[in-house]
């Protein structure tokens, strides 16, 4: 009996199914990887097809957004040119030269000119989007009263409200 199961055709028999079953569970996982590679070539196509599109959105944001800014720099740049817009700025940039020279070096000459040319350049920079636009969201915002739309002095508030007109050009 036991000669029967070692007999070389038993061996040959028993070598032969082991080796199916191992050829089964190789093919087995050999699909099963084919099958796995697959779906993860279709989720990676997915994926850079859903970030090609984000990114073709975000270029077309971002140029909407560059035409909507120089939009917005022109019309700053025509609101600027009428003629009580130049007041209002001409005004303004006085009120901070003052400002600086209250502080500075009050009844000097050449420190009023140096404080009103830095006054001047720092409009410039507001107006080119260097630095945060506070008078030009007041002017196409608006305000609610008169007294914040230029900040000046109280001296010089209390001045312009007056309604002579002489002080501004009485400074210049």
């Amino acid at each position: 009996m036991f000669k029967d199961l070692l007999s070389p055709t038993n061996t040959f028999i028993y070598g032969f199914v082991l080796c199916g079953i191992f050829l089964v569970q190789s093919l087995w996982a050999h699909w099963k990887t084919k099958r796995e590679l697959k779906r993860y070539k279709g989720m990676l196509s997915d994926k850079l097809d859903l970030d090609s599109k984000q990114n073709q959105d975000l270029n077309k944001e971002r140029a909407t957004l560059k035409q909507e800014n120089e939009n917005l720099r022109m019309q700053i740049a025509r609101l600027n040119e009428r003629p009580d817009n130049k007041m209002q700025r001409e005004l303004e940039i006085l009120a901070r030269a003052e400002k600086q020279m209250v502080i500075s070096a009050p009844g000097f000459a050449p420190a009023w000119e140096m404080a009103k040319s830095a006054a001047l350049g720092q409009l410039e920079s507001e107006e080119k989007g260097q630095s945060f636009p506070q008078k030009v969201f007041r002017k196409l915002i608006g305000s609610g009263s008169a007294q914040t739309n230029v900040a000046l002095p109280e001296s010089a508030a209390a001045a312009a409200k007056g309604g002579n007109g002489t002080t501004a050009a009485a400074a210049m």
